[in-house]
C-alpha cells in the first residue's frame, strides 16, 4: 500500500473502533482540566494505529497524542480521537486523524469523521479527496465573506496579546464557529464548508493532518509567531493572508 492507502485504512479503522467502544460505554479520565479528557477508546485506537504503522512503515517515526513516540526521517502524527470532549459528551463532531510530515513540512493527511462516514485523504503531492471524490480546488475569497472555525480556551482569556490578536482576526470574518475538533474543522476548510481555520499553539497531531488536506485542496496552511503565540491558519490563500494581517494588527 502507498502512504495514502495506509493513512486512509488506519483512520477508518481507528474511528470505527472508537465509535464501537463508545457505544458499549466508556469511563472518562481527566488530564489537565475538565475539558481535557481521555478514554480507553483513545488509547485503544492509538495502539491499533501504532501497531499497524510499526509493521507497515518500520523506518518512519511516529508521535501519538496518548504518548506513542519513535524517531524517523519522516514522522506520522496520530490523533486517535480528535474532539474527545465532544466524543464523550455525545456530540458527534469528532474524528480520527493521521498526518505525515517530512523535512519540508506536511506531506499527507487523513481524517475519518464517523458521524457522517466521511473520509478525507490528501496532501502536498496528492489532491484531497472526500470518500474518493476530489474536492473542488479552493479559490480566493476575502475574509469578510467567509466563516472562521476557531477555539479560545477560557483560561486564555487572561492572555491579553492572544485575545487582542484573536479578536482582530475573528472580528473581520463573516461569522465564527467553535465546534471542538480541529481536524474536522480543517477537513471542512478543505471541502469548502468552512472558510478559514484559526487557532493558537495547537499540538502537531491537531494541525498536520488537516493542514495537509487544505494544501491538497489548493489552499494555504501557515504558522506565524505573534507576541509569543504560534498561530496556525489555513484556508484559501486570500483569506489566510487577510487573517494573518488581522492577527498582526491586533497584536
Amino acid at each position: 500500500m502507498d502512504d495514502a492507502e495506509v493513512a486512509a485504512s488506519l483512520v477508518r479503522e481507528a474511528g470505527t473502533l472508537a465509535a464501537g467502544m463508545l457505544a458499549e460505554g466508556l469511563d472518562t479520565h481527566y488530564k489537565t482540566s475538565v475539558s481535557d479528557v481521555v478514554s480507553a477508546a483513545d488509547h485503544a485506537a492509538e495502539a491499533l494505529v501504532v501497531e499497524r504503522l510499526t509493521a507497515l512503515r518500520p523506518d518512519d517515526g511516529l508521535v501519538g497524542e496518548e504518548g506513542a513516540a519513535r524517531p524517523g526521517d519522516r514522522t506520522w502524527f496520530i490523533d486517535p480521537v480528535d474532539g474527545t470532549y465532544n466524543f464523550l459528551s455525545g456530540l458527534p463532531y469528532w474524528c480520527s486523524a493521521i498526518g505525515l510530515i517530512d523535512h519540508d513540512g506536511p506531506l499527507l493527511g487523513a481524517v475519518y469523521y464517523p458521524a457522517r462516514d466521511e473520509l478525507w485523504v490528501g496532501g502536498r503531492d496528492r489532491p484531497t479527496t472526500l470518500n474518493g471524490v476530489p474536492v473542488a480546488t479552493l479559490t480566493d475569497e476575502p475574509l469578510e465573506r467567509v466563516s472562521v472555525a476557531t477555539y479560545l480556551h477560557p483560561r486564555n482569556l487572561r492572555d491579553e496579546p492572544r485575545v487582542a490578536s484573536w479578536r482582530s482576526a475573528v472580528g473581520a470574518a463573516a461569522t465564527v464557529r467553535m465546534l471542538g475538533s480541529a481536524s474536522v474543522d480543517l477537513a471542512g476548510v478543505a471541502t469548502g464548508r468552512i472558510g478559514v481555520f484559526l487557532q493558537a499553539n495547537l499540538h502537531p497531531w491537531d494541525w498536520f493532518p488537516g493542514a495537509a488536506l487544505v494544501i491538497g485542496a489548493g489552499g494555504a496552511a501557515e504558522v506565524v509567531e505573534i507576541d509569543g503565540n504560534r498561530w496556525q491558519v489555513a484556508g484559501n490563500a486570500r483569506s489566510v493572508a487577510e487573517t494573518v494581517a488581522a492577527l498582526r494588527q491586533g497584536g
